[in-house]
């Protein structure tokens, strides 16, 4: 490879997450341009079968959870954070996104220029490149409501792909990308539909309530409710913040059948909020938080007083990193969640971060590869 690209040896690699834990990284590339990924992916694969380390990418580091002994691989580490116009017409402008870039900065720059269709999802940590993979979304929005198309490197093939929004299969918090093996696929960067001068998307009913109260009705009015709200959970990326170690939701909200819901609702005590949403035929999405906090697990929780892991103080849907946290920790008190909310509720919650150096089966068990 260039020089400009060479790989740095043995990474630490929690510095990288936001939940600032896991091992080194064998190798580790910064990416800024395509032709670099390109150039990266090229020489990885004229190695031989048995010298070609595994691939990681890794943008943000928001939503991953690396294991205590590292990934023992190249990860390749996007840096492109560039913006550009591609088109625009009176009621739609189109732009292309690095993967790169800062997510919060994407949505900033989209609120200031009156760009709507994100200005919910402020506050999210992490990079464009992994919004589409999670289909990120928050307060009413998904990311996969603006999304023309993603671009980036195959890297079975070493050729770049251009998929459309349709290509992409998304769904609630997954899509095309995020059901491949690790590495499979390098993006580089996403286009975006927004529109010029419309209106804030304002469906969640607590968000309704708060800009009626305060006659908030401006794209950047919402931004900065958005984030309001979510500092208050400490939702925020700030290292001020004692919760800022978290990879935000740790768990997906579960979809469950309407008949499954009624159940549940049916053995608590009258009158009891339960929140329950209809997603359409004959489906439920359920509030994970409420699960764990009717659970018996309140916000705080760790499973000694001496565990450097816990829910956060303000949200219990986030495990934190309290200082000086392992892996390991996190994938405990991870267990102890998933075992009360099963045994209360019979429900099984699935962690939303991918886990790299763990496997995952979707019964939300956890084992060491």
């Amino acid at each position: 490879m260039d020089t400009l690209i060479a790989t740095e040896k043995l990474v630490e690699l929690a510095p990288f997450t936001t939940l600032d834990v896991g091992g080194p990284a064998s190798q580790l590339v910064r990416i800024r341009t395509t032709s670099q990924a390109l150039e990266v992916v090229r020489w990885w694969r004229g190695l031989e079968p048995g010298q070609r380390p595994a691939l990681l990418p890794l943008g943000g580091g928001s939503n991953v959870l690396i294991s205590d002994s590292g990934f023992d691989g190249l990860v390749v580490k996007m840096e492109n954070s560039h913006l550009e116009v591609l088109e625009q017409t009176g009621q739609q402008i189109t732009v292309r996104v690095g993967a790169g870039m800062v997510w919060d900065e994407f949505v900033a720059h989209a609120t200031v220029q009156n760009w709507a269709g994100v200005e919910c999802l402020s506050g999210i940590p992490g990079c464009v490149g992994a919004s589409p993979v999670q289909n990120i979304g928050a307060y009413g929005q998904e990311v996969s409501e603006t999304i023309e198309a993603v671009a980036g490197i195959d890297t079975r093939t070493g050729e770049e792909f251009r998929f459309t929004n349709e290509q992409c299969r998304f769904s609630y918090r997954d899509s095309f990308f995020k059901r491949q093996p690790a590495g499979r696929f390098l993006i580089t960067s996403v286009d975006f539909q927004l529109k010029p001068g419309g209106e804030p998307t304002i469906r969640y009913e607590d968000l309704k309530k708060r800009c009626a109260d305060s006659n908030i009705h401006t794209l950047d009015q919402v931004r900065h409710l958005v984030l309001d709200i979510r500092r208050s959970k400490s939702m925020v990326y700030d290292k001020k913040d004692p919760n800022h170690r978290s990879a935000g939701s740790f768990f997906t909200n579960p979809i469950v059948s309407s008949e499954v819901a009624d159940r549940i609702e049916e053995n608590l005590p009258q009158g009891t909020r339960f929140p329950r949403f209809p997603v359409g035929e004959g489906r439920e999405k359920l509030s994970a938080a409420w699960l764990i906090d009717n659970s018996g697990l309140k916000k705080g929780f760790r499973l000694s007083g001496a565990s450097p892991a816990g829910l956060s103080t303000k949200h219990v849907l986030a495990l934190t990193n309290r200082g000086g946290a392992r892996a390991e920790d996190l994938i405990q008190l991870c267990r102890h969640v998933q075992r009360n909310v099963e045994e209360a509720f019979g429900i099984s919650l699935v962690p939303e971060p991918v886990f790299i150096g763990f496997s995952r089966p979707d019964d939300g068990s956890l084992d060491r590869e």
